[in-house]
């Protein structure tokens, strides 16, 4: 009688072997916060109805991944976003997340006051406004002109801040437009302080359609500091449609900037501008700030788990290439 063969030994993946190895680079801060948008930016655009569910337990394993800040929904009207439909059967299914992970934060986005009384009524921590750095993407996405956009979030704000609701401002085509083109340094700065002057705690601005780079980046963030915004009221949301959204991370990085949006799985784009796609991956993220030994309270394994998981349900392959790494491209 022969002995059983072996099993073949478990081959080490890169974080079995302790990389990426962690190397601090001069002028780096040491901790980012992640802004986890991939619930509610990521699945926005997808075609088929996600079951609510499966988002609610999407959101879960993200908390449970070390994401202290997941953006969960929209109370925009469901004809104009189908995917977000089922908001108020989604947050109270969310309700004990909070008190599982202390800390944790759960914002929404609400596009009018109309969706700032639905989110009122489901007692909303944190909200969310979108507004357009440029006139032609400010119609095609709110039907008005960017002013006039302004008007309509100033009662938001407003209100939310008396009922002790923290505020986000999101500026979207900060750095191109499909149909305008280049962007002026001055406009973007124009509007993101009128609506931080509004009252929003944090501005994020927003790579829409994906077409900055580095250079950009540097000489956006300058033009807010001669503004007189300290960059700690600054984030960064970066599409990667060319391939740029880590680059001109780092390059925000290092101007100082502490926040950054991400979709875990790489999940996204823009139901109102085609030329958008995904978002930068939460992964491929993470790998790079821990190797640059920058802290962001995630467990990467946890993280490329969901993000597998959700692919799944999905029926696609994870664009993250840290996903495709470590799960294997099939999985992903």
């Amino acid at each position: 009688m022969t002995a059983a063969t072996p099993s073949p030994a478990h081959e080490p993946d890169a974080l079995d072997l302790g990389l990426p190895d962690p190397v601090r680079a001069p002028g780096l801060p040491e901790l980012v916060r992640i802004h986890e948008v991939g619930p509610r930016d990521g699945l926005q655009n997808e075609s088929g109805l996600v079951p609510v569910e499966v988002k609610a337990e999407f959101i879960a394993r993200l908390a449970a991944a070390g994401l202290g800040t997941v953006e969960a929904t929209s109370f925009v009207h469901p004809k104009w976003v189908p995917q977000l439909a089922d908001a108020e059967e989604l947050v109270p299914r969310l309700a004990d997340l909070p008190a599982r992970h202390p800390g944790l934060r759960l914002p929404v986005l609400v596009p009018n006051e109309r969706g700032l009384d639905r989110a009122l009524a489901h007692h909303a921590a944190d909200i969310a406004v979108f507004a357009s750095a440029t006139e032609t993407f400010a119609r095609r996405n709110l039907n008005r002109s960017a002013d006039e956009a302004m008007a309509m979030f100033q009662p938001v704000v407003a209100r939310a801040t008396e009922a002790g609701i923290r505020v986000r401002g999101y500026l979207s085509m900060c750095f191109g437009d499909p149909w305008e083109g280049p962007v002026p340094i001055d406009q973007v700065v124009g509007f993101g302080v009128r609506l931080l002057e509004m009252g929003c705690f944090e501005l994020s601005l927003g790579d829409t359609i994906g077409v900055a780079t580095p250079g950009q980046v540097t000489a956006l963030l300058d033009g807010f500091a001669r503004a007189g915004v300290p960059v700690g009221r600054l984030a960064v949301h970066f599409h990667d449609t060319y391939g740029q959204a880590l680059s001109n991370t780092l390059a925000a990085l290092r101007a100082g900037v502490t926040t950054v949006d991400a979709s875990a799985g790489g999940l996204g784009g823009c139901p109102y501008a085609k030329s958008a796609t995904g978002n930068l991956a939460t992964e491929d993220l993470v790998w790079m700030l821990h190797g640059l030994g920058i802290r962001t309270g995630v467990d990467l394994r946890a993280l490329v788990a969901t993000s597998g998981w959700m692919a799944q349900r999905l029926g696609r392959p994870s664009p993250s290439r840290t996903v495709q790494a470590l799960l294997g491209a099939a999985r992903a």
